[in-house]
C-alpha cells in the first residue's frame, strides 16, 4: 500500500506546469516628515549682530524609481502678521546628504533639501538670521516634503 502511495504521488509531481506571470505594481507616492520644531528662536546679542537656530528632521518618501523628492521651508505670518520683517536677512545651511544652503526671501517657500528616489533622510537646518537691533526674534515656519 505505501508502495502505490509513494507511486501516485511521483506521477503527480511530474504532471505540475510551470506559467510565467507578469505583475505590475504601481506605488502610490507617499511622503512623511517630522521636524523639531515649527518656531525659530534667535537671540541677538548686539545691534547689528548674528544669531542661529536649528531645525532637525526625519523625511521619508516612497515613489517610483527616478522620482525628485524636495524640501521647503517657508516663513509664517507671526502673531502681529509680519512674515517679512525678519526674513530678508535669513540666511541657512543644511546639514547632510542633498542639503542646500541660500537665503529666505519674504513669505516664500525656498528648497532646502532635494534628494532622487525612495528613502529615509535625516538631517539639519541651521537658520542665521542678521538683525539691525538686539533682542529676541520669534519666526514661525513650515516644512513641506514633497514630489514634484
Amino acid at each position: 500500500m505505501l508502495a502505490l502511495a509513494l507511486c501516485v504521488r511521483a506521477v503527480a509531481a511530474e504532471e505540475i506546469a510551470s506559467r510565467h506571470v507578469t505583475v505590475n505594481v504601481n506605488l502610490a507616492t507617499r511622503t512623511s516628515l517630522k521636524v523639531s520644531s515649527r518656531m525659530l528662536q534667535f537671540d541677538v546679542a548686539q545691534p547689528g549682530g548674528v544669531a542661529t537656530a536649528a531645525l532637525d528632521f526625519t523625511a521619508g518618501a516612497r515613489m517610483p524609481a527616478g522620482c525628485d523628492v524636495v524640501l521647503t521651508v517657508e516663513a509664517l505670518p507671526t502673531a502681529d502678521g509680519a512674515a517679512g520683517k525678519t526674513t530678508p536677512d535669513l540666511s541657512f545651511v543644511g546639514e547632510g546628504p542633498g542639503m542646500l544652503a541660500g537665503s529666505m526671501a519674504g513669505a516664500r517657500s525656498t528648497i532646502v533639501g532635494r534628494w532622487q528616489g525612495s528613502g529615509l533622510r535625516e538631517g539639519r537646518v541651521i537658520f542665521t538670521l542678521r538683525a539691525s537691533a538686539a533682542g529676541t526674534y520669534s519666526l514661525p515656519v513650515r516644512l513641506v516634503l514633497s514630489t514634484p
